[in-house]
């Protein structure tokens, strides 16, 4: 128990030290987590949790219903699960194409609209999802076109290597191209990407939630 709420200290300690401890959103990525790690760090503060797969997700809603938390959509989705998370959730991180977009835009009339990141693959793999970047204004201004979404920011996921100077450029391009989409999108005030292994450097260019998983519960059982 002590381990989790170290660990949230230890991350608002990192946060402040960078100045930042006011301005970061933290979603916690509860994914096999446990509810009662999961309520572990709601006892020590934590209110915003991101969630992979869908079913998973609902069943801890169910059971933590009573607690006011605001859940995220973070991972990849399938088009007959569109509906559940448009009435499920409060965020969706993982927007990169215009069918899913209207799905979920669709499912969510009667309720308020729901935000939205669209996902850049920033790292152009095939075997990512995202929308590559010479695409991404030509959807966000799709996007707009849906009374049912909010359209609030950027996700990406950098690659997964320790080529310091590949890493840099991609978070250098993301910076620039939030920038940009900022100025364009008035309603654009998040930058999602940064996690436990990288969210130190995310934030120095320019991220404002992060998504940190391990680094609050630890390893996955």
């Amino acid at each position: 128990m002590l381990s989790i709420k170290n660990n949230l200290e230890t991350l608002k300690q990192n946060l402040i030290s960078l100045n930042k401890d006011s301005d970061i959103t933290i979603v916690a990525v509860s994914k096999q987590q446990t509810t009662d790690k999961i309520l572990q760090a709601i006892n020590y503060g934590q209110k915003i949790f991101g969630e992979n797969y869908l079913q998973e997700a609902l069943k801890k809603q169910e059971v933590l219903k009573a607690h006011d938390l605001e859940w995220h959509f973070i991972g990849p989705i399938q088009s007959n699960k569109c509906k559940l998370i448009a009435e499920n959730f409060s965020w969706v991180h993982t927007i990169d194409r215009l069918k899913i977009a209207k799905r979920i835009n669709d499912a969510r009339r009667g309720m308020p609209p729901i935000n939205i990141c669209i996902q850049i693959n920033i790292s152009r793999e095939k075997t990512k999802s995202g929308v590559l970047i010479e695409n991404l204004d030509n959807l966000a201004s799709e996007l707009k076109e849906f009374s049912n979404l909010n359209l609030r920011g950027l996700m990406a996921i950098p690659s997964n290597t320790f080529d310091e100077e590949k890493l840099t450029a991609e978070f250098d391009l993301l910076s620039e191209t939030y920038s940009l989409m900022r100025n364009k999108y008035i309603t654009i005030d998040k930058l999602s990407v940064g996690m436990s292994n990288d969210y130190m450097k995310a934030i120095h260019h320019g991220a404002n939630m992060i998504r940190v998983g391990s680094n609050i519960f630890g390893v996955r059982e």
